[in-house]
C-alpha cells in the first residue's frame, strides 16, 4: 500500500455554494492525508484559475481534457451537471484514470451502460456517489434487520418530498425541471434513497411505477419568469424485494407541511420507523424508532457513537466522507467496496423500468 496521498483532480469545483465545495471538500479534509486535491478544471480556464486561487489548489487546467491526461492526477472526480457526465467520465476512463462521479452516473440507462462497460474494459476503480449507502443510520438499520429486530421483513413503505420540483425554483436550478437533462425527482432524491434502502432490505427484483406531472409550469423567482416544465412532480412505485417483502413509495415535488421523509419497515417480530427532514435520503437528518417482540410502544433507537467515529459532524460531508473511505480502500488495496458503476447501472435500470 502506498503512503502517498491519492491525488484528485476535480471537474466542476467552485469555492462558493456549489455541491463540490459544500460536500466533497470538507469530506476529504476529514480524512487526513488519504487524499490531496491537486487540480481543477471548470467550464472555462478563468473559472478554474479562480477556484485554484481561492482553494489553494496547485494546478488549474485550461480544459477537462488537460486534467484527465495529466500525470499529476490519480483520481478524477466529476461533479458537474448530469448532461455532461458521459463526455467527461468517458474522457477520464480513456485516459486510464480512476473516476468518482456524482449520481446519476449518466443521463439515462444507455449512457450508464456504456460507461460501465468502458470502466470494466479499462480495469480502473470507477465509483458513483450514492452516499446514502454509507450513512451511519443506514449501516445501523442494516445491522438491526440482519440481526432479526423485525423478524422476517414483510413490507417497506416510503414517503418523501424532493425539496425541488415544486412551484418555484431559481435560475441556477431551473434545469431540474427539464426531464431531458436527467436530473429529476425520480433520478436524484428517489434514486439516492432507493440505493440506501436496497442496502438494508436487499435488491428490488420486481418493480413498476407511475409518474405524474401536476404543475406544468414553474416560477423562476430571481427572474420572475414562468417557464414550462416536463419533469414529473409525483412518483408512485410498488414492487417486491428478492426476499419477497412488499415495497411501496410515493415521492412528491417541493416540500409539505406534513411528512417530508418517512420509511417504515414492518416484520413478523417488530417494526421500525425512520423519519427525516427531507426526501433526499443522502443528506436527510434521520431519527430511528422501533418496537420488537412484546414491546407495544416504539422507542428511539439511537445509532451507536462508533458509527460516527472519525466522520464529519454535518450530515452532508459525513456521508460523502463515508464513500471516499471506500474509494480509498478500493484504490489502495484492490477491494471493491465503494458503490461501483455496475451498481449505478442496476439503479438506472430500476428507474428506467419505473419511468416506462
Amino acid at each position: 500500500m502506498s503512503n502517498n496521498p491519492i491525488r484528485i483532480g476535480f471537474i466542476g469545483l467552485n469555492p462558493d455554494s456549489h455541491w463540490a465545495a459544500m460536500a466533497h471538500l470538507p469530506a476529504l479534509q476529514s480524512l487526513g492525508n488519504t487524499f490531496e486535491v491537486v487540480g481543477v478544471a471548470n467550464s472555462t480556464a478563468e473559472s478554474a484559475q479562480r477556484s485554484a486561487a481561492a482553494l489553494n489548489i496547485p494546478h488549474a487546467f485550461a480544459t477537462p481534457q488537460e486534467l484527465v491526461v495529466s500525470d499529476e492526477i490519480d483520481l478524477v472526480v466529476v461533479t458537474v451537471k448530469v448532461p455532461y457526465h458521459y463526455e467527461l467520465v468517458s474522457a477520464a476512463l480513456e485516459a486510464g484514470k480512476h473516476v468518482h462521479c456524482e449520481w446519476p452516473l449518466g443521463n439515462g440507462v444507455e449512457e450508464a451502460r456504456k460507461l460501465t462497460e468502458l470502466a470494466a474494459a479499462k480495469g480502473v476503480v470507477a465509483t458513483v456517489g450514492t452516499q446514502m449507502r454509507t450513512a451511519p443510520e443506514i449501516k445501523y438499520l442494516q445491522k438491526l434487520v440482519a440481526e432479526g429486530y423485525v423478524g422476517k421483513v414483510m413490507s417497506c413503505s416510503l414517503i418523501g418530498s424532493g425539496g425541488n420540483w415544486g412551484a418555484e425554483t431559481s435560475a441556477e436550478l431551473a434545469y431540474l425541471f427539464d426531464k431531458s437533462k436527467g436530473a429529476t425527482l425520480l433520478t436524484i432524491p428517489f434514486g439516492h434513497t432507493l440505493a440506501g434502502i436496497q442496502d438494508v432490505l436487499g435488491s428490488l427484483t420486481d418493480v413498476t411505477g407511475r409518474l405524474i406531472t401536476i404543475r406544468d409550469t414553474v416560477l423562476v423567482t430571481d427572474t420572475n419568469e414562468t417557464i414550462a416544465r416536463t419533469a414529473d412532480d409525483q412518483i408512485m412505485v410498488h414492487g417486491q424485494f428478492a426476499s419477497g417483502a412488499a415495497f411501496s413509495a410515493h415521492y412528491r415535488g417541493g416540500m409539505c407541511r406534513g411528512t417530508n421523509f418517512l420509511l417504515e419497515i414492518n416484520g413478523t417480530e417488530g417494526d421500525i420507523k425512520v423519519e427525516g427532514n427531507i426526501g433526499h435520503g443522502q443528506f436527510a437528518e434521520m431519527t430511528i424508532m422501533g418496537a420488537t417482540g412484546s414491546e407495544e410502544q416504539m422507542q428511539t433507537l439511537t445509532v451507536p457513537a462508533e458509527y460516527f467515529a472519525d466522520l464529519p459532524e454535518h450530515v452532508i460531508p459525513r456521508n460523502v466522507a463515508g464513500i471516499y473511505k471506500l474509494v480509498a480502500a478500493d484504490i489502495l488495496t484492490g477491494t471493491r467496496q465503494a458503490p461501483s458503476f455496475a451498481d449505478a447501472l442496476h439503479l438506472h435500470e430500476l428507474l428506467d423500468i419505473i419511468a416506462k
